[in-house]
C-alpha cells in the first residue's frame, strides 16, 4: 500500500480525531517527512485536511473525496470485495468486462466519480456527472443459467432500494424491470451484462451496473431526461452519502445474492413495485396495448390485466412500456 493511501486509511478510521504525525510516522514505519509528503498528495487530490500545531491532522468535515477508504469503512459483508476507485472513466461497465475477461476474481468492484460513456439499457446513455452521484460495477461469476441471469438485475434493485431506506430512511420504489424511483422520478438505473457459456448454458461472468443519483447536478439535468431524471436529495449531496450509499448496496446485493436461485428477494421486489396498480400503456411487437399492472410474478414476470380482460405475463424485453406511466394508480 502507498504511504499516502495507509495515510488515508489511517485518517477515515479516525474521522473527527486528531493523529499526530508522530503516531502516523510510527504506525506506519515510516519517517515524519514522507508522513507530510503524504498529506500533501492527498491535499491535491482533494481531500480536505486540517493540520493543528501539537495536534496532528484530522480530515475536515467536509472533505468528500470517494476513495476505496472512504467506502470500505461502511461495508458490512462477508463477501470478499476487491474495491477500486477511480475519478473519471469512459464506463465501468465497459472497463470491468475488460478485467472479467483476463480472469478479475468475483466480488471486484469498480467505483468511478464520472463516466463520460455511462451505459443505460438499449444502447442508451447514462448520465453521469462528478459529485452528485454514484457509478458502480460489480464482477459475478454466478452459478446459473443465462435465463436465470435476469435475478441479478432484480435482486440488484431491491438491493438499491433497501440500501436507500436503511441510510436515508427514504421510500423508493422499483419500476419493473430495473429501475428505482422515488417521488414519481427515476433515481437509479441498472444495467447486466454478460458472457454466456453455450457448452452448458450458463455464465462465465456478469457485470452488473448501478448509476445512483444523489443530488441534482448544478447545471440540471440535460434536458432529454429532465421531465423524468430525479436525485435521491433535493439540496447539495450530503458530506460521505455517497461512500454511505455505494458501501449499503455492495452489502445488500451481496447478502441477497448468496441465495440468487431461491428467489429471496421477490416478496421485497414486490412490496417495492411502482408499476402494481397503475394503467400503463406498451408495446408488443408493432401493436399497442393498454391495462393495469397487477402484480410481479414470482419469476419476475409483470403480470398485466388488459383492456379486453385477458390476464397476460411479460417478461423483460418482450414489451416496451411508454413514457406516461406515473399516473395515479387505477382504482
Amino acid at each position: 500500500m502507498r504511504i499516502q493511501d495507509a495515510v488515508l486509511d489511517a485518517l477515515e478510521k479516525n474521522r473527527g480525531e486528531y493523529l499526530s504525525g508522530e503516531q502516523l510516522a510510527s504506525s506506519l514505519g515510516v519517517s515524519r517527512n514522507a508522513v507530510w509528503k503524504a498529506i500533501q498528495k492527498l491535499e491535491e487530490a482533494g481531500h480536505k485536511i486540517r493540520a493543528v500545531p501539537k495536534r496532528g491532522y484530522t480530515l475536515a468535515p467536509e472533505s468528500d473525496v470517494l476513495t476505496v477508504q472512504s467506502v470500505s469503512r461502511f461495508l458490512d459483508t462477508d463477501m470478499p470485495v476487491y474495491l477500486q476507485v477511480q475519478t473519471e472513466v469512459t464506463s465501468t461497465n465497459t472497463l470491468l468486462k475488460a478485467q472479467a475477461e483476463q480472469g478479475a476474481p468475483e466480488g471486484t468492484v469498480l467505483i468511478a466519480e464520472s463516466q463520460t460513456a455511462g451505459k443505460g439499457r438499449l444502447g442508451r446513455h447514462f448520465t453521469s456527472p462528478p459529485g452528485t452521484g454514484i457509478y458502480f460495477s460489480l464482477l459475478l461469476r454466478p452459478h446459473c443459467t443465462a435465463e436465470k441471469s435476469l435475478f441479478i438485475t432484480t435482486t440488484a434493485a431491491v438491493a438499491v432500494c433497501e440500501a436507500i431506506e436503511q441510510v436515508t430512511g427514504l421510500n423508493p420504489q422499483i419500476k419493473w424491470v430495473n429501475d428505482v424511483y422515488l417521488n414519481e422520478k427515476k433515481v437509479c438505473g441498472i444495467l447486466t451484462e454478460a458472457s454466456v457459456d453455450f457448452e452448458n448454458g450458463g455464465l462465465n461472468w456478469a457485470v452488473l451496473g448501478i448509476g445512483i443519483n444523489i443530488a441534482v447536478p448544478e447545471e440540471g439535468f440535460p434536458e432529454e431526461i429532465r421531465s423524468i431524471a430525479g436525485a435521491i436529495f433535493d439540496g447539495p449531496c450530503p458530506v460521505e452519502m455517497r461512500s454511505r450509499i455505494s458501501a449499503a448496496v455492495i452489502s445488500r446485493f451481496f447478502a441477497l445474492y448468496k441465495n440468487l436461485g431461491s428467489n429471496a428477494f421477490i416478496e421485497s421486489y414486490r412490496s417495492h413495485s411502482f408499476l402494481t396498480g397503475r394503467a400503463i400503456t406498451f408495446s408488443l411487437g408493432e401493436e399497442t396495448y393498454r391495462g393495469v399492472v397487477t402484480g410481479i410474478s414470482d419469476e419476475a414476470h409483470l403480470l398485466v390485466r388488459l383492456d379486453s380482460g385477458e390476464e397476460r405475463a411479460f417478461s423483460a424485453g418482450e414489451v416496451q412500456i411508454h413514457k406516461g406511466f406515473a399516473n395515479p394508480k387505477a382504482e
